[in-house]
């Protein structure tokens, strides 16, 4: 029953995932992929060293912290206090799923041309009512607008699952509070975010991960940034694998990535298994 499964598995992953391991200890290029020279664990050490990576993974650890936080609260807000209205007219949950839908690489190319410093709308309606415009895309701002970019475009990702958990709390439960003096601050800290905790955090983890390795808006809005400064880990990726032509050093950043994302999904589960 389970073989085609197995068997897809093996073919889409396990495969991959071999190859993956081989060019991570060889010296391989584009003209010697069907031949690789096998030098060690030689490219992990030129990866721990390289302080762009771990720049990299800097950029990428506070950009993911942070989108998550922003989205999760703006999310838990929208779904609470618009609760109602959605609740008598349901299509306008349509309206505001629309951002999620648009392709981030269709995303990051639209507000790249709206917040352009010569021709972007944004600036220049700046400069027409306060006579300057900040460079949205510089150096010293490129990092919030990035932030302020991923939170619009899944903000309603969140929304989505949370206003559902929201809805999803018995109704004897809110009634049953409210009968024993509960008023509408303690319901929702003692009873309705407590409810909903599992569906906060794997909301959270789950933005958490799509955050941290973001490329698609970002490499089209600054791509890796003046001297760096915003190379994300998916992009110090993508420019040693095609860029530098060094395949080696890209995939054994890549396994080194597996390797903390599974550390990671295992302390969670741990946690997980102790909180049930």
């Amino acid at each position: 029953m389970i073989a085609p499964l197995t068997a897809l598995l093996v073919v889409m992953l396990a495969v991959p995932l071999a190859v993956d391991l081989v060019y991570a200890v060889s010296r391989v290029t584009f003209e010697t992929l069907r031949a690789p020279s096998v030098i060690g664990f030689g490219n992990f050490a030129v990866v721990l060293r390289d302080g762009q990576f771990w720049g990299a993974m800097l950029f990428s650890l506070r950009f993911a912290v942070l989108v998550t936080a922003a989205e999760l609260l703006l999310a838990l807000t929208l779904a609470i206090f618009l609760a109602p209205l959605l609740a008598s007219i349901p299509w306008l949950m349509a309206p505001l799923l629309l951002p999620m839908m648009v392709a981030p690489a269709l995303v990051g190319l639209m507000y790249r041309l709206v917040l352009h410093e010569f021709v972007g709308a944004v600036p220049y309606y700046f400069v027409l009512l306060t006579g300057d415009s900040p460079s949205f895309l510089g150096p010293d701002t490129a990092f919030w607008t990035l932030v302020t970019i991923e939170t619009l475009q899944w903000t309603p990702f969140a929304l989505l699952i949370l206003y559902t958990a929201y809805q999803s709390i018995p109704t004897d439960v809110r009634e049953a509070a409210s009968l024993d003096g509960t008023g509408p601050l303690q319901m929702l800290r003692y009873v309705e975010l407590p409810l909903m905790r599992p569906t906060i955090l794997a909301v959270g983890f789950i933005r958490f991960i799509d955050s941290f390795r973001v490329f698609d808006n970002v490499y089209t809005l600054t791509g890796a940034g003046a001297g760096g400064d915003t190379t994300t880990i998916s992009i110090y990726i993508y420019e040693a694998f095609f860029r530098r032509d060094d395949i080696g050093v890209a995939v054994a950043a890549s396994m080194i990535l597996l390797a903390i994302a599974f550390a990671m999904l295992t302390v969670v589960l741990r946690w997980s298994e102790r909180r049930a």
